[in-house]
C-alpha cells in the first residue's frame, strides 16, 4: 500500500512481501528511490529516463 510522506506518494515494489526492497516517489521531476528497511537515511534522485532504463534492466530475464 503505498504511504504518503513529504508530499510525496511511496509505493513499494510488488516483487516483495518482506518489506526488505526499495521504494520510489515521483516529484514533480524524475524519480526518488529509498530503502524501505531505513527510510529516515539519504533518497537517490533519477531522472525519469535513468529510472526507466532501470526497471527495463530489472525486469529482463
Amino acid at each position: 500500500m503505498p504511504q504518503t510522506e513529504d508530499g510525496l506518494i511511496w509505493k513499494t515494489s510488488t516483487y516483495t512481501d518482506s518489506g526488505a526492497c526499495v521504494e520510489w516517489a515521483r516529484p514533480p521531476a524524475g524519480v526518488l528511490v529509498r530503502d524501505t528497511k531505513c527510510r529516515g537515511r539519504a533518497r537517490v534522485g533519477l531522472s525519469g529516463a535513468a529510472w526507466r532504463e532501470f526497471v527495463g534492466w530489472v525486469r529482463r530475464p
